[in-house]
């Protein structure tokens, strides 16, 4: 099952103010169910500053199938996976030391 990632859009302080609220209708007409958007201003003096919406999403298929691809499907992952398991059941003894 795909779980949601957190997604971006930014709008630039040069922005008309009609164009601005035409452009957040728009956005906010096209997110997903679910979207938990919000709105925040970022960046400073020295850079600008921009609004940025954020907002969840479900992962594209493009996105599924390369996170399928390095999640480590494969059987080093799982030897590698046994491996900390049984490391995870070793017992540990302090010496006592507190360094």
């Amino acid at each position: 099952m795909p779980r949601r990632v957190k997604d971006f859009i930014e709008i630039s302080d040069f922005t008309s103010l009609d164009q601005l609220i035409h452009y957040l209708e728009t956005i906010r007409d096209n997110l997903p169910a679910d979207h938990e958007a919000a709105l925040q201003i970022r960046g400073d003096d020295v850079f600008g500053r921009r609004l940025t919406i954020t907002y969840f999403r479900e992962q594209t298929a493009e996105e599924v199938a390369i996170e399928e691809r390095y999640a480590g499907t494969d059987g080093a992952t799982a030897a590698i996976e046994e491996l900390r398991h049984q490391l995870d059941d070793v017992p540990f003894q302090s010496s006592g030391r507190g360094g």
